[in-house]
C-alpha cells in the first residue's frame, strides 16, 4: 500500500483535453519512515509516518527519534500495511510514489464552524417568517411523551459543528510535481487550505 502525508493547498481547475476539471493541489511528503510495528511486537502490521521537520521536541519524543536514528518531526502518523519488513526506519517516501490515473483515499478534518444552531448544523427549514409566529429558528419539540420521558439519544440538536474526521475515497490522481512535492487529485479534499491531509492507495479503486 502506498501513503504519505500532505498538507492541502487549495483548490484550482486543469484542462484535460477539452474538459475544464476541478482538482485540489496537496503538498504531499516528503515524509520519513520512524518506526514500524508488527504482529508479533505490537500486536498489528503498521509504519509510522514522521513529516515536516521539528525545531524542538519533548524529551519522550526525542528518545523516540533518537532511539530508531530519525532527525525530530513534527507530524507523526500510523498507516496500517500489510508487510511492514518492505519499510526500514530513515527511509524516505516522496510524492512519486503514486502514479497518474490511480485512484487514492484522502483523509482530512473538516473546517472547524464552532458551536452552531440546528438549522445551520443539521439543514432544518425553521419556523414561518412571518412577523406574528415567534417561530423562527428554533429547534422545536424534542421530548416524548410521559413514557419514556426523556430525549432520544442522537437527536439532532445544536451543538459543535466542523471539525470532524472525514475520508474522502477514490479521487483521481491528475497530476504529480515531483520537483516541488505536488500531488494534484480530482475533486475536493477536507479541510481548509493548509490543514493536515492523509493520503493512501484506495481500499476499493474504481474499474
Amino acid at each position: 500500500m502506498k501513503m504519505i502525508i500532505g498538507r492541502k493547498i487549495g483548490m484550482t481547475r486543469v484542462f484535460v483535453g477539452n474538459d475544464s476539471v476541478p482538482v485540489t493541489v496537496i503538498k504531499a511528503g516528503p515524509c520519513v519512515v520512524v518506526q514500524k510495528k508488527t504482529v508479533e511486537k505490537d500486536g498489528y502490521n503498521a509504519v509510522q509516518l514522521g513529516f515536516e521537520k521539528a525545531k524542538k521536541v519533548n524529551k519522550p519524543l526525542a528518545g523516540h527519534f533518537k532511539k530508531f536514528g530519525v532527525e525530530p518531526m513534527k507530524i507523526l502518523r500510523e498507516f496500517r500495511v500489510e508487510n511492514p519488513d518492505e519499510y526500514e526506519p530513515g527511509q524516505v517516501i516522496k510524492v512519486d510514489v503514486f502514479e497518474k490515473g490511480e485512484y487514492v483515499d484522502v483523509t482530512g478534518w473538516t473546517k472547524g464552524r464552532g458551536f452552531a444552531g440546528a438549522m445551520k448544523r443539521w439543514g432544518f427549514s425553521g419556523g414561518p417568517k412571518s412577523h406574528g409566529s415567534k417561530f423562527h429558528r428554533e429547534l422545536g419539540s424534542v421530548g416524548q411523551h410521559t413514557e419514556p420521558a426523556k430525549i432520544w439519544k442522537g437527536k439532532k440538536m445544536p451543538g459543535r459543528y466542523g471539525n470532524e474526521r472525514v475520508t474522502v475515497r477514490n479521487l483521481q490522481v491528475v497530476d504529480i510535481d515531483p520537483e516541488n512535492d505536488l500531488l494534484v487529485v480530482k475533486g475536493g479534499v477536507p479541510g481548509a487550505r493548509g490543514g493536515l491531509v492523509l493520503i493512501r492507495s484506495a481500499k476499493a479503486p474504481k474499474k
